[in-house]
């Protein structure tokens, strides 16, 4: 088949389907915006086709628009791409696209009679789920009027659409039910066969001039050592290099950004009791100082330096490590050797991160939001707490730290369940046949 996938992140959610349809022969091409491209580089075999970053909305759109401009803007941006694709006489027999940023606004001008298969990550709704969820950031009249048309592009863009696909069923119920109707709950799938336990793992730290701040060092495709060498990043090596596994004492915490989003605010404040309890136990905090969703702090500081000057002269800083974006190696030796791994999130999207997790046999401590509700069930493959408890948190990881072997069941039921429901193999079968079904006018 010639299959186009179209992704501002390209090949984002798409990525292990799009190795598997290359590896059986298939003709792929790959839509996404230049930068994420180049920074992510391109799968072998695969045609890969950047636009440029497309403008922002004007200094003057009203801010309930700004998103729908974007969006436009970018749809502009594909359409452009597709001019220059359907010239050179390529016209796909299916067209999977994510229509979150509005890159799907205009695709079905450029092939009518193609099957247009769309991702449903996320829907907005008023005073639902995340919106208004935190009491720490309280919402207003204005933000849930403008929530109405945050929607917008994305829901423009799947009316055009003849099928969908949504991860989980949690996040397939934000949605309207005119689009339910045609949407499968499909994973975008674990790689269980790479994400397994290791009883034997380990992992080395080098601590760094910045109080509170490591790099890890060993785990398989990670940076080399001359990465650390004196100036890189302003950041460097202070102490020796600590190697940490099964036997000591982990807390692991991972999130693409630390933001409240994530809960990166309740664990910090927890920190400095559990310190308390368990002055032997490291933390360690992977994720990136920026925002991936919700408002970015006002004043131009991250979430981690707003909340570590609430704590950070109470913590032993020499215990907390936070490690940045790190390799996929590195995230499964971490998993690997974790002690217990906590899992904070507003009811919104559930991250891979939870799944990894789980697959790796580590022991997570999860929120009881919505989204994880359907993946842990407690004391069976997880632990739950309110999101908002720190009490309740500390008491949890108090238990596990004091005999942490006692949860070894709820280990291996965790890897298991995401075995049987989350596995590769499964997920990319299932979205095979909806790939087939839809090149075969099989769609309802």
């Amino acid at each position: 088949m010639k299959l186009l996938f179209i992704h501002q992140n390209f090949p984002g959610q798409y990525l292990y389907l799009v190795r598997s349809l290359l590896r059986a022969g298939h003709e792929i091409v790959g839509i996404g915006e230049n930068a994420n491209i180049k920074n992510r580089g391109v799968l072998r075999g695969c045609t890969a086709i950047g636009y440029p970053t497309p403008q922002k909305a004007g200094p003057a759109t009203h801010h309930y628009l700004r998103g729908l401009e974007a969006g436009v803007r970018r749809g502009q941006a594909v359409a452009r791409t597709l001019i220059s694709l359907k010239g050179r006489g390529f016209v796909p027999d299916v067209v999977s696209l994510h229509p979150g940023w509005g890159e799907g606004l205009f695709v079905r001008e450029f092939f009518p009679h193609t099957p247009l298969l769309m991702f449903c990550e996320y829907y907005f709704r008023a005073g639902q789920a995340d919106v208004g969820f935190d009491p720490e950031f309280p919402t207003n009249l204005d933000r849930d009027v403008g929530i109405h048309l945050r929607n917008t592009a994305q829901i423009m863009s799947l009316l055009t659409a003849d099928g969908c696909v949504c991860p989980t069923e949690w996040q397939a119920s934000r949605y309207p039910a005119f689009i339910r109707d045609k949407m499968r709950i499909i994973h975008d799938g674990v790689n269980v066969d790479y994400m397994t336990p290791n009883p034997a793992a380990s992992i080395v730290l080098q601590p760094l001039k910045q109080p509170g701040h490591s790099r890890i060092l060993d785990a398989p495709g990670t940076l080399p050592a001359r990465a650390l060498q004196a100036g890189d990043d302003g950041r460097e090596p202070a102490g020796k290099p600590l190697r940490l596994s099964r036997a000591d004492k982990v807390v692991t915490y991972a999130a693409r950004n630390l933001e409240p989003y994530r809960g990166i605010h309740v664990f910090l404040r927890m920190l400095p009791e559990l310190q308390q309890r368990h002055p032997d136990a490291h933390v360690v905090i992977v994720g990136n100082d920026g925002t991936s969703y919700g408002k970015t702090p006002p004043d131009g500081r991250s979430y981690k330096d707003i909340y570590l000057a609430e704590t950070a002269d109470k913590l032993d800083m020499s215990r907390i490590h936070f490690v940045g974006r790190i390799a996929y190696a590195s995230l499964r030796a971490l998993f690997r050797v974790s002690t217990a791994h906590v899992y904070l999130t507003y009811p919104f999207v559930l991250s891979w991160s939870c799944l990894e997790a789980m697959s790796c046999g580590a022991l997570t401590v999860a929120s009881d939001t919505g989204p994880v509700l359907e993946v842990i069930r407690h004391g069976d493959n997880g632990l739950l707490t309110d999101f908002f408890d720190r009490e309740k948190l500390l008491a949890t990881l108090d238990d596990i730290l004091k005999n942490p072997s006692a949860f070894d069941a709820i280990r291996t039921r965790a890897r298991r369940s995401v075995v049987g429901k989350y596995g590769l193999d499964k997920c990319l079968r299932e979205q095979w046949k909806f790939l087939e079904d839809a090149a075969g006018g099989r769609l309802p």
